[in-house]
């Protein structure tokens, strides 16, 4: 019995590794390497969802090196593996699939992309985002589509039946006046930090009308990954709101994950610029510096 236990926590050591150890072969850039080991890991355990997830990292890799045709291949070869592991399984029955298949598709995108085909790049994610529409890839998805297409387009509507605080007031009303959109989560420290950066940044452009307009969604969870029902994580939401974002006036908060889905916000923050003529001039997902951030802020505040 103590050597099966001994056993077991070995294999779950090896399998937490895994995603870890293919990375830092790609950190030097070692894609054989990278190859040999998820190779070494299905012998023993099959093309389960942590082999392929472990695999899309070589795809990741390759585009993050602008490696097009290899980053492309290995996508299309990641994607193929998951397909068939969903003969079998359900695409969100655990975590790694869809983050496999996720990646896949992604990579194909911008690789696609990369080799100068924008507009088929931009169908392919489309089609994809119709095929996963009703599954967690759904938002991962759209943030590709509009990484690659948004930016000169009409900006997307944002729900706002539910919100704290003020009433917001609706993006299409808001033409006329330059607003940042910052999608973030009561979880997020990275979109805390970005609190400062967004007061700064609604002083100095205060005489031009800047709006700042804040979504979020909820997550079924409070502090400590506590599960709660939305009747509890709402006003624990407008806790996180009140304390680590009232330092910047006026941001009113719609409350709906539909916004984020639709704005493709798998990634928290997201930061997301709109002029005057209500056109995405910066779709941005992750953090951003004051220093980054201000001469976009400075080109649509430009009356």
């Amino acid at each position: 019995m103590k050597s099966a236990i001994l056993l077991l926590l070995f294999a779950s050591a090896v399998m937490a590794d895994l995603v870890a150890d293919v990375r830092a072969d790609l950190a030097r850039k070692d894609f054989a390497a990278a190859e040999a080991r998820v190779a070494a890991y299905r012998t023993g355990n099959g093309a389960d969802p942590l082999a392929l997830l472990a695999y899309s990292w070589l795809g990741r890799s390759a585009q993050a090196n602008k490696m097009w045709d290899k980053a492309l291949t290995y996508a299309v070869e990641t994607r193929k593996r998951c397909l068939d592991a969903l003969k079998s399984r359900k695409i969100d029955d655990e975590p790694s699939l869809p983050l496999a298949l996720g990646a896949s598709i992604e990579v194909t995108g911008h690789a696609t992309a990369g080799q100068g085909r924008l507009a088929e790049a931009v169908v392919f994610l489309k089609e994809e985002e119709k095929r996963w529409h009703a599954t967690s890839m759904r938002a991962r998805i759209q943030k590709n589509i509009h990484l690659l297409s948004l930016e000169g387009k009409p900006a997307p509507a944002i729900e706002m039946t539910r919100y704290l605080g003020a009433k917001p007031t609706p993006v299409a009303q808001l033409k006329g006046k330059p607003v940042v959109l910052f999608f973030w989560a009561h979880w997020c420290p990275d979109c805390k930090k970005q609190a400062a950066v967004l007061e700064r940044l609604r002083r100095e452009n205060e005489a031009a009308g800047l709006v700042v307009v804040g979504p979020t969604q909820t997550y079924g969870y409070v502090a400590g990954g506590e599960d709660a029902a939305p009747a509890r994580e709402i006003p624990y939401i407008d806790e996180v709101r009140k304390q680590h974002y009232g330092s910047i006036q006026g941001m009113t908060v719609p409350l709906s994950g539909e916004n984020f889905k639709a704005w493709g916000c798998s990634t928290t923050p997201t930061v997301a610029l709109v002029d005057r003529k209500g056109i995405v001039t910066l779709y941005h997902p992750g953090a951003m510096t004051h220093e980054e951030l201000a001469p976009h802020v400075a080109r649509i505040a430009a009356r």
